[in-house]
């Protein structure tokens, strides 16, 4: 889905064969217009956007293999804005005074099943209440342990790199 789907919460719904054990790797963007991690720049709706992932997967007979939850290990590898007082600057500029970002390349064969993850942060869970999705979040029936992830800042956390090996 693309990042610039301006809708609340976007779901996609895809089948593919993997034979256990297998590595999920998870690229998740939350929309920003630029390096100052902003949204609407320039208008009254200006603001930080906020993030957040949950997923399922069932195998053929409808049974739950792995949900999001605490156990995936997650990299930020987009943080902005670093003070969030930018949210209110009238003209933001990416990487000025208020406005500042960090930003890293996704790490070398971060996607590959050898690459060790154990140093990454854990994913950080959030209720359905702080990330209040809206607009397709309730048709969907979630198992009953998919909890919503993130980075460590709903707002700030741009850009994540989540993996999780299924055994």
């Amino acid at each position: 889905m693309s990042i610039t789907t301006e809708r609340s919460f976007n779901a996609e719904t895809f089948s593919f064969e993997a034979e256990r054990p297998f590595v999920l790797g998870l690229v998740a963007k939350d929309f920003k217009e630029n390096d100052t991690g902003l949204e609407y720049i320039g208008t009254r709706r200006q603001q930080m956007g906020d993030g957040g992932v949950i997923l399922q997967i069932r195998d053929a007979l409808g049974e739950t293999v792995v949900v999001s939850d605490d156990s995936w290990q997650c990299l930020v590898i987009h943080t902005a804005p670093l003070d969030k007082a930018c949210e209110d600057e009238s003209a933001p500029v990416a990487g000025e005074g208020v406005c500042g970002f960090e930003a890293s390349e996704e790490p070398g064969g971060w996607d590959s099943a050898a690459f060790d993850a154990s140093e990454w942060a854990q994913a950080a869970v959030y209720t359905a209440a702080e990330v209040d999705p809206k607009q397709g979040y309730d048709e969907i029936t979630w198992d009953s342990d998919a909890q919503l992830i993130w980075g460590p800042d709903l707002e700030q956390s741009n850009t994540v790199l989540c993996r999780l090996t299924v055994i």
